[in-house]
């Protein structure tokens, strides 16, 4: 295993290799026959070997801030991250740096164990002047150095941020942007995404915008949620949500979307009453996404954008571009500062299973799960955790509950770790989405993130 991992960060500083697929900021070719499994902050390949128990796992992370010293990013990563996967028994045994292209690479691995499993882990840490990105590596053999050492090799980045001028105080606060964010008492209201969109709070939308063009995420608001009809609620929402802000709307239409969680359409050319400039104006909503208004200063610049024309697009066959209107909704994420985490945060989750038998189709009982977690944050960084689940069938039924307490700490602005849930320390990435007059948090287990499903949390 030393040779191995060696040989792999040795190989980093060495190999090119043909490159075909991209996440966040990094290109890379992967390892084929391998589970992929991709989230908002990590893609994950891994490969394993039941009958003989040998595995290997890879995780590419996004990238995220970092400072101008490429071997503190290494420690820090190692400490909030490595650490908080898996338990290591030695500091990490650090490579030579290597560096290529405005990129300082540090390299270490460590024995570790993981509920009763054995291995190396190996982080390397890629660093440029304002980012870092890393790569951990989970594997028990050398069956798979081949594989390993090809991944490595093939990574690369986009060219290096220019520095900025922004305080150390506070890497992650995004600067003032055109468009000024409505003031509440959290401390992030606006966010520059990496792929130019600019996200600000607003009274009753989230902002999002791009060179000339405008997407406003409406907040849920009555009138415009039922009826289910198509054209009907699409008709009473954009009379609710859009109408009193333009006039003089001309070639209005909607679509009857027939398709499995229907979409709902309507576009137009108005005139902003606010500009008195004629804008074309799109109108979206599938599934639970709430209305989005897409404002275009002409449909050209739509098309371009979205790659359809809302008036011609055949939904039965066309149904995959839905996704690039939905994807708007993943740009309400505001970052998270320790001063807002005060008072009681609350999930709660229900599910119900009907069960019936498979020979002759009698019912068979009703299976609950019930869970409420609750995070109370006091003065000092400090919080008390409670989760209280309750399950099984109707019946016979199980309750258990779980509590813990202690400080937490919040890791660029992305990531909050804490130092004691369920008996060891936790971290997860973290962000605000906004609602009427309130915030949801969002937290994902910073350890599994393949599943990327976070836990939303409404504060009493």
């Amino acid at each position: 295993m030393r040779y191995l991992l060696y040989f792999c960060l040795f190989f980093i500083q060495l190999s090119v290799a043909a490159q075909n697929e991209t996440f966040d900021i990094s290109t890379y070719t992967p390892p084929k026959g391998w589970k992929k499994e991709k989230s908002e902050s990590a893609v994950q390949f891994t490969k394993e070997d039941a009958a003989k128990g040998t595995y290997c796992i890879i995780t590419l992370m996004k990238a995220v801030p970092g400072t101008a010293s490429s071997k503190e990013n290494f420690d820090a990563a190692w400490d909030n991250v490595v650490k908080e996967m898996v338990k290591v028994s030695a500091a990490p045994e650090m490579q030579p740096p290597a560096k290529e292209n405005g990129w300082e690479a540090q390299s270490g691995y460590a024995p570790f164990e993981s509920e009763g499993t054995k291995g190396i882990v190996l982080l390397v840490t890629s660093s440029s002047p304002e980012e870092m990105v890393n790569i951990i590596i989970m594997t028990n053999t050398d069956v798979y150095e081949s594989e390993m050492t090809a991944f490595l090799g093939s990574v690369s980045f986009a060219a290096p941020k220019p520095v900025s001028n922004k305080p150390a105080s506070n890497p992650a606060k995004p600067p003032v942007t055109a468009t000024t964010a409505k003031k509440d008492s959290y401390a992030f209201n606006t966010t520059n995404f990496d792929d130019g969109w600019t996200s600000t709070v607003q009274e009753d939308w989230v902002e999002v915008t791009k060179g000339s063009i405008k997407v406003l995420l409406h907040y849920p608001k009555e009138g415009t949620i039922f009826p289910a009809d198509p054209e009907p609620l699409t008709n009473a929402a954009w009379n609710i949500l859009v109408a009193p802000r333009y006039s003089k709307l001309r070639n209005y239409r909607t679509a009857y979307i027939s398709t499995y969680n229907r979409p709902y359409l309507a576009s137009g050319y108005a005139t902003d009453n606010k500009t008195g400039k004629e804008v074309y104006l799109v109108f979206f909503r599938q599934g639970d996404s709430g209305w989005l208004e897409f404002i275009t200063p002409d449909k050209n610049t739509f098309v371009q954008q979205y790659k359809f024309d809302p008036e011609t697009i055949r939904w039965d066959s066309d149904s995959e571009l839905m996704a690039t209107l939905l994807a708007m909704v993943n740009y309400n994420k505001f970052a998270v500062a320790a001063s807002d985490f005060t008072g009681t945060w609350t999930s709660d989750f229900s599910g119900v299973q009907q069960l019936y038998n498979v020979y002759t189709g009698n019912y068979a009982g009703m299976n609950i799960h019930q869970s409420n977690q609750t995070f109370e944050f006091g003065t000092g960084n400090t919080y008390k955790w409670n989760l209280v689940a309750v399950n099984g069938m109707v019946g016979n039924m199980n309750y258990a509950q779980v509590k813990s307490a202690g400080k937490f700490t919040v890791l660029n602005n992305w990531q909050v770790k804490f130092s004691d849930l369920e008996g060891k320390p936790k971290t997860y990435h973290a962000f605000f989405s906004c609602i009427k007059g309130a915030r949801l948090l969002k937290l994902l287990d910073a350890q599994y993130p393949g599943n990327g499903t976070y836990t939303v949390f409404g504060k009493k």
